[in-house]
């Protein structure tokens, strides 16, 4: 029978198996001739005493062994001519709608807008290096979307929405090193991903499903509320039984052309701010309390919150041993992402700082309608660019200068490979959005004094932290209340808030669409 038990396990000795298995032996005074086999379930770093240690759980069996978990690309089978569900976007969300479909026997048609994970890098060089945003493939756009390149988080506070241990599960089956099957805050890295995305590609067009590049969706025909067929972007019309959105939180155009066809969104409330970078030995000295931190322990993070006016001040995609990035999705606008390689082994630190933007106080500051957070959005971007020097140098000052309200004569060294310009972020950013986040820093700031330091940039802005616009769906079928066969699905439809979560959400709409598929084929 297998039992779980807690060990606390020092750095130096977190990857020798022989250590814990003689102290596994040692709690649970087994005898010499029993044996007993062991595998780690979590970790965890807990760094709130002086000596940091890992927390592990373990799941151990005397005398019997564990059973082998199947595959679960062992149970799929080709799908090459069962019926057709079409899925717009090939991010988490996309992908894991088509695992999940092909699992359940039907063939998902995928049309992305942007290009593979390879061809997508010369786009990502030319905006890092040339400052040319392609509209169509970017940090946000393209074959894995935006998570393929933000570091790989695989962490969520929605563990309720779905089965989080078959996601974790396929994404090693894929290719991710199996530490995220037991790891309390799970990452692969944006070095690794690209090659686990493309596995999943393989894996989807191996069993028949189709997946299709640099094609957009265009419009849709709708008659009688339902989505005959949809028109791309090379001029075809192409029929549909059931349409999934899974297009991420950036793909406005998406939401122009269902408002134009009168079918409902809504605005959302949602989060803005800037990024803060830091050097990251001093956040390690800040969590550990060593600039050089030991043998084995990861490259220290953090979760920040301040509540101001009632409103949240929060760090936000954190990334540790991490580097600034261009996310911009048009030209004449900069927005600032962060993202970690594996080895989470850069000399900084950074993370969002936002504050809440709800659409009462949006509607305080004159804007109005359905599209008024994405307007605010937009208008803060562009205003951003406008106070660079048209390339996609970003806006920063140092955070001491922020607080105090003054300009900086000179900026910190940054991982931003497009450059900083040095700029009074409160002539640019707007003035409710500067007021609560420097209200909100000041809090975080006597509560660790060290992280308010002149040697951490504030780089602006960070704004596409969530969708500012919610496409609605019933709660139980997961179809648009107007639409019979629209699934909006993941990040850009207000469901998801992360990879994880739009991973699961995915599965948990191609349910929907074969439950709608199968009760529409008997009915007729």
């Amino acid at each position: 029978m297998e039992q779980i038990i807690e060990l606390k396990i020092l750095p130096e000795h977190i990857e020798d198996d022989v250590f814990i298995e003689i102290k596994l032996k040692k709690k649970l005074r087994t005898k010499p001739h029993q044996k007993l086999f062991w595998k780690i379930i979590r970790k965890s770093v807990d760094a709130r005493k002086k000596q940091a240690f890992f927390l592990v759980r373990i799941a151990y069996r005397i005398g019997e062994d564990f059973q082998l978990t199947e595959s679960i690309l062992s149970t799929f089978r080709s799908v090459e001519n069962a019926p057709a569900i079409h899925i717009i976007g090939a991010g988490p969300a996309g992908y894991f709608t088509a695992l999940e479909l092909i699992q359940l026997g039907y063939k998902p048609i995928i049309i992305e807008r942007g290009k593979d994970v390879r061809a997508r890098r010369r786009d990502l060089k030319a905006i890092q290096q040339e400052g040319v945003v392609n509209p169509d493939s970017n940090y946000c756009f393209g074959e894995g979307g935006a998570g393929t390149y933000s570091d790989g988080k695989l962490y969520t506070r929605s563990q309720k929405r779905g089965n989080i241990e078959k996601v974790l599960r396929l994404l090693v089956e894929h290719g991710a090193q199996d530490d995220i099957l037991v790891d309390a805050h799970p990452h692969i890295g944006s070095n690794k991903l690209p090659k686990i995305i493309q596995s999943i590609r393989q894996t989807i067009e191996a069993n028949g499903g189709e997946i299709h590049f640099s094609l957009k969706l265009v419009d849709i025909l709708v008659e009688n509320g339902i989505i005959t067929s949809i028109v791309l972007s090379d001029g075809r019309t192409i029929t549909v039984s059931n349409l999934v959105l899974a297009t991420g939180h950036s793909a406005r155009d998406i939401f122009y052309l269902l408002d134009k066809h009168g079918i409902e969104i809504a605005a959302k409330d949602f989060a803005l701010g800037v990024r803060i970078e830091h050097p990251q030995p001093l956040v390690d000295l800040i969590q550990y309390g060593q600039e050089q931190r030991e043998k084995n322990l990861p490259a220290a993070s953090y979760k920040l919150t301040a509540q101001v006016d009632n409103l949240g001040v929060f760090s936000f995609c954190m990334c540790p041993g991490g580097l600034v990035v261009p996310a911009a999705t048009a030209p004449g606008e900069i927005v600032v992402n962060g993202m970690s390689l594996s080895r989470r082994d850069s000399p900084y630190a950074n993370s969002g700082f936002v504050t809440s933007i709800s659409c009462e106080e949006l509607e305080n500051h004159g804007y109005k309608g359905k599209f008024k957070s994405l307007d605010f959005q937009k208008d803060v971007e562009q205003e951003i660019f406008k106070n660079g020097d048209g390339t996609q140098a970003a806006p920063a000052q140092k955070l001491t200068d922020f607080l105090e309200r003054k300009p900086s004569s000179e900026l910190n060294p940054s991982s931003y490979i497009p450059g900083l310009i040095a700029k009074d972020l409160h002539n640019i950013l707007p003035d409710f959005v500067v007021t609560r986040l420097i209200n909100g820093l000041k809090q975080i700031g006597l509560k660790i004094p060290k992280f308010i330091t002149p040697d951490a940039n504030i780089i602006a802005v960070e704004s596409r932290t969530s969708s500012p616009i919610k496409i609605p769906r019933d709660r139980g079928t997961c179809k648009h209340p107007q639409i019979e066969n629209l699934y909006p699905c993941g990040e850009g439809a207000g469901y998801a808030g992360g990879i994880l979560s739009a991973c699961m959400d995915g599965q948990r709409v191609a349910r929907a669409v074969v439950d709608h598929f199968s009760a529409t084929q008997k009915s007729s």
